[in-house]
């Protein structure tokens, strides 16, 4: 039996993604064996960032800094534009490095179920950063899963009176894929083979 306070952490270690309780003692049992070259370099990052974390007012990324890494990137082009769910989909397709511009997380997708509407969304925020001028492309990249296609599409109709080119990534990406757990490959060809988008 481990103390309340080894526990605790357990369950704590559990609750994260691809964690269950066996695989958490496990990681557990690691920290605890190895305090000096394991646990306490974690801690101490994992302080470090808590003290410094912050949601970028530009983009919706998270990071230490304000505007993000991304953002603050003289190397990207300002000009495009690519549109994601969440920022797990952001960091996977940055990783890929295969898209040069710039990001914008919603934070979420419309649902009816879940009661998500459009306001509820960085979708504003999204049309302000266009209207404000000087992108000419936007990608669209959300999970292919119904309520990713009907916020690829309410989109669209918000930027069809703006001068831009408006692509969404290709559906090589399994329906129901989410982006974060998608091989580099996959990622590589669905944005190769994005396509323009139409409302109608």
């Amino acid at each position: 039996m481990a103390s309340q306070e080894i526990e605790n952490l357990v369950q704590a270690l559990a609750k994260l993604p691809g964690l269950g309780p066996r695989s958490a003692g496990r990681a557990v049992l690691y920290l605890l064996k190895r305090p000096d070259t394991a646990m306490k370099p974690i801690l101490a990052a994992m302080s470090k960032v808590d003290e410094r974390l912050v949601i970028c007012s530009i983009c919706g990324n998270v990071d230490t800094q304000d505007p993000c890494q991304i953002c603050t990137d003289p190397r990207r082009d300002e000009k495009a534009l690519c549109v994601v769910e969440e920022v797990s989909d952001l960091w996977a397709l940055d990783k890929s490095r295969l898209f040069p511009g710039k990001f914008h997380v919603l934070g979420g997708k419309l649902s009816a179920l879940d009661g998500v509407r459009p306001e509820d969304i960085g979708i504003d925020s999204l049309i302000r950063r266009v209207e404000a001028g000087g992108i000419d492309e936007v990608v669209l990249a959300m999970n292919a899963t119904l309520e990713g296609q009907t916020t690829a599409h309410y989109i669209a109709e918000r930027l069809e009176k703006f001068p831009l080119r408006l692509s969404q990534l290709s559906h090589g990406i399994p329906v129901g894929g989410e982006l974060d757990y998608l091989d580099e490959g996959t990622l590589a060809q669905a944005l190769r083979s994005r396509r323009p988008v139409h409302s109608d």
